[in-house]
């Protein structure tokens, strides 16, 4: 695994942005409408989104009256966030704030009710990353909290396409893709229990993904 290459996609996507401020739209993901639904149902009102992106996603739970803490580590990103906010006058419901998920997260054990992430679990990030990150959401959930995450799963059209970078990460344009089986889905459930895996496609291409549900165990 060449760890330098993983890191540089920090750049790449900062470079992406800043090139296409819109690039995946102002409608909210198909999973954040599902997640939305999940945390109602729970009644879950205060979550953290990890690899926020451009914000759509922080913007319709914000517009749906979740308080989002949302991280990226794109300057671009958080900016973007930000002044959407502000614009939209829903500054009350989102903190964005520039973090590397491959740190420890910013929050103390045990204070947040639900964390979202959409396609961030199979970005550049290696299967102790993926070990870490998990074990982090689990510390900073309360007992019975949700994590709600998505990942493009092995029957999508772009694995084992593009360069092979290690495990079961490729490079296609530019963009490195960490590709889940369910084994590696199952594989992430140390202190959690798994409630829901529900397949679904995104976009034209289609991009074809796994939408996991776990919820801390108390």
């Amino acid at each position: 695994m060449d760890q330098k290459k993983l890191d540089q996609q920090s750049q790449h996507w900062e470079a992406s942005f800043l090139s296409k401020p819109e690039m995946f739209g102002h409608e909210p993901s198909i999973a954040a409408v599902k997640a939305l639904n999940s945390f109602k149902e729970q009644n879950i009102k205060n979550i953290v989104e990890l690899g926020a992106g451009l914000g759509r996603d922080t913007i319709f739970f914000a517009q749906n009256s979740i308080h989002v803490e949302a991280l990226d580590y794109s300057n671009t990103s958080i900016e973007s966030i930000t002044n959407k906010s502000k614009k939209l006058n829903i500054v009350d419901f989102i903190k964005a704030k520039v973090f590397d998920v491959r740190k420890k997260l910013p929050f103390k054990d045990n204070s947040i009710e639900g964390c979202f992430s959409h396609m961030l679990y199979c970005m550049a990030l290696s299967n102790s990353d993926l070990e870490n990150l998990n074990n982090e959401i689990y510390r900073i959930l309360k007992p019975g909290g949700i994590n709600i995450y998505t990942v493009r799963h092995l029957g999508d059209g772009d694995y084992k396409n593009g360069i092979h970078i290690g495990e079961d990460l490729y490079e296609n344009d530019g963009f490195i893709v960490h590709f889940f089986s369910e084994k590696k889905i199952n594989s992430l459930l140390k202190g959690f229990q798994n409630t829901k895996i529900e397949n679904f496609e995104e976009g034209s291409f289609p991009r074809k993904l796994s939408l996991v549900v776990n919820r801390k165990i108390k």
